[in-house]
Formats: C-alpha cells, sequence, structure tokens
C-alpha cells in the first residue's frame, strides 16, 4: 500500500480559492497527512491525460474526483482515463459510473413512484418526445424544465402559462401560448411561445447526454430548498437554502441571491431518517454500485393528501460536492478514505462487496 491519494481538480471555476484549487480541499490533504498518509492536486487536462493516468497508477492508491461538471468542455476523456485506473487496481472515489448514474438530471425519473419521487415527472432525450409531450403536461399547471448539464441554475426554467384562464380546459397548451420563462441561475424572466420555446430547448437535448427533465413546479419551494450532506450512507450537515423574497424567485442557488442556513442532521430528522431508510432502494434503482464519498439530495417541501409535510427529492449531486462551510468534515472524509482503502486491501478483488 502507497498511502498516497490523489485529487483531481479542474483549472478554473466560480468554486476555487486565489490559487486556483477548492477551498474545501485542503483541509482533505491535512486531515490525510495527520494520519499518516500523503495527497496531492492534479489539473487534469485532455492533453496530459497520459500522462495523469501513469502518474497516478504509479504514485497512488486511490483518487477523489473533485471536478464539477461544466469545468470540461467534454468529460468523455475523464472518465475514460478514471475507468482504466480503476480496471488497473485504484479506489476511485467516485467511479465514473457513480457519476453518471447519480449525477445525472434523470436520476429523478428513475426514482419516480417512489417514497422520494411522485409519478408526475418526465425525461425527454429526443426532440420530437419534447415537442409532442410537453404542450400535454403543460395543460395541467405550471412545470419546471431542467438540462442535464450546467450548474448553479443554468438552464432550469419555471415554465409558466400567460393568461392561463383561457386554456382551462384544453388538453394540450397551443404553440401560439405565450409563456412567461424564469431561469434559476439568477430569477430573470423572459417571455416566449410555447413553439419558441421548444426550439429554444433543443441545445439542452444535443450531444451524448442531452436530455431534460420535467417535474411539477412546487410552490412551497418559496419555504426554501432543503440539501442533505450525505458522507457514504451518513447524514453529516443539512442546508437550507431560502430563495430571495420576490415575486418571481424560485431559484436557491447563492448568485440569485438565496440565503442559507446550516444546520445539524437532528434538526430535519424526519428527512434524514427518509433518506437514510432508502438508501437501499435508491441503491438498487440507480444500478447497484457503492455510494458515493459525498453526495448531496435536494428536496422541496409538498403538502400531502392529508396536509402533512412531504419531501419531494429534486435533485442528487455526486460528482464534486463541496463543504467550505464545514471544513470540519475533511477529518472523517480521512478517516472514510482511509477506511475504504484499507478494505480493499484485504478483499479478493475477484469477489467484491460492491459492484462497481
Amino acid at each position: 500500500m502507497k498511502k498516497h491519494v490523489i485529487i483531481f481538480e479542474a483549472r478554473g471555476g466560480s468554486d476555487k480559492s486565489k490559487y486556483g484549487y477548492r477551498r474545501d480541499t485542503y483541509p482533505i490533504i491535512e486531515s490525510l497527512k495527520e494520519r499518516g498518509w500523503t495527497a496531492e492536486v492534479i489539473f487534469y487536462s485532455d492533453e496530459n491525460r497520459g500522462e495523469i493516468y501513469r502518474y497516478t497508477l504509479e504514485k497512488s492508491d486511490a483518487y477523489v474526483s473533485r471536478i464539477n461538471p461544466g469545468n470540461l468542455k467534454n468529460e468523455i476523456g475523464y472518465f475514460q482515463m478514471l475507468r482504466e485506473l480503476v480496471h488497473q487496481g485504484i479506489q476511485g472515489l467516485p467511479h465514473p459510473d457513480v457519476m453518471i448514474n447519480y449525477g445525472a438530471k434523470d436520476v429523478v425519473e428513475r426514482l419516480k413512484g417512489t417514497a422520494l419521487v411522485p409519478k408526475d415527472v418526465y425525461c425527454y432525450y429526443e426532440f420530437e418526445d419534447l415537442k409532442t409531450k410537453f404542450p400535454k403536461i403543460l395543460a395541467h399547471g405550471e412545470r419546471v424544465l431542467k438540462q442535464n448539464r450546467g450548474s448553479a441554475g443554468e438552464g432550469i426554467w419555471r415554465v409558466q402559462v400567460k393568461n392561463a384562464e383561457q386554456y382551462q380546459d384544453v388538453e394540450e397548451i397551443p404553440e401560439t401560448a405565450l409563456l412567461k420563462l424564469t431561469e434559476a441561475v439568477d430569477n430573470h424572466t423572459e417571455e416566449k411561445t410555447l413553439s419558441e420555446f421548444i426550439e429554444f430547448c433543443y441545445q439542452y437535448l444535443e450531444g451524448e447526454s442531452g436530455q431534460i427533465l420535467d417535474m411539477p413546479f412546487l410552490p412551497r419551494i418559496k419555504e426554501g430548498e432543503i440539501r442533505v450532506l450525505m458522507l457514504r450512507d451518513k447524514a453529516v450537515s443539512v442546508v437550507h437554502k431560502k430563495p430571495e423574497d420576490s415575486a418571481d424567485a424560485f431559484s436557491a442557488t447563492l448568485f440569485s441571491g438565496a440565503t442559507y442556513r446550516y444546520d445539524k442532521p437532528e434538526d430535519w430528522q424526519d428527512m434524514v431518517d427518509k433518506v437514510e431508510s432508502n438508501i437501499p432502494m435508491l441503491q438498487t434503482r440507480l444500478g447497484g454500485y457503492a455510494l458515493p464519498l459525498l453526495w448531496t439530495a435536494d428536496f422541496i417541501l409538498d403538502t400531502g393528501e392529508n396536509g402533512e409535510d412531504v419531501y419531494v427529492l429534486g435533485e442528487i449531486n455526486a460528482s464534486c460536492v463541496g463543504f467550505t462551510t464545514h471544513l470540519e468534515l475533511a477529518e472523517n472524509i480521512a478517516d472514510e478514505i482511509m477506511s475504504l482503502i484499507e478494505a480493499e486491501s484485504v478483499v479478493n478483488s475477484r469477489f467484491p462487496a460492491f459492484r462497481i
């Protein structure tokens, strides 16, 4: 065992310190050093992929991926390298297929009809599917469309039909109907006809990972989105993210003016119990993979048939989860990394505990 961990990051992005790496990476490195291990940051680039692969294979026991979706123009080469590293015995935290299976927007559709997600959720992969189905679904009320790529609310649209009273009894909204559109990235509003908006959304369906998630708009988002930060199978923190108090605001990102409050898991015990108790189901539905090292589940409050609070899953993030407001978690993360690597060193690789 080499007792060395490589942390992959990408150059650029708004999540970095002035020295180029993520603010919550250094505490992980220091926590590992305190335990007799070493770690270092490598900035991934496609042009250096071969050299980075060989160096990682020679020097490390594991990698930790800390690259935000969108910080790389194309993730194909990066994921290919990570898969080959895992194939050669390097512990992947997480495995690229885990990032894909947990991080894609269609994870919500794959969980529809469970205790976490209602049935009124759809995903579009083809333009004709969007063009045919969305006008019918929109006739039943406000929707939220989310692109698969991007971050910080980019490409997440609240879709309202203007003059909706004109279309109360129709089976589908006509393509000439005027829409009010609010983007979560900054809560700005636009107006387009339904036809224009559907054409605009074509960009979100392009490419290998193109898809659009279609969910009902939940008005109680104004009360705040609740993010559960998970370390493997245990909740370690809860963030309550309340949109700014204006008529159109529904975004829970800091960029859009939302306010954040950081709570302990026990402050949201009912929701935390719901997440933790549904992990076996979640793993089964999402391919049977080992859980990511760090991941988050975002919930919005809804009201059940009997007036009770219902927590609806809106998104899972697993590619690059930050914890700058709780840097003390670096201690727990370091312990978990070491435990995983040490377990791998004594388990026969032909008969693993988890499918990865």
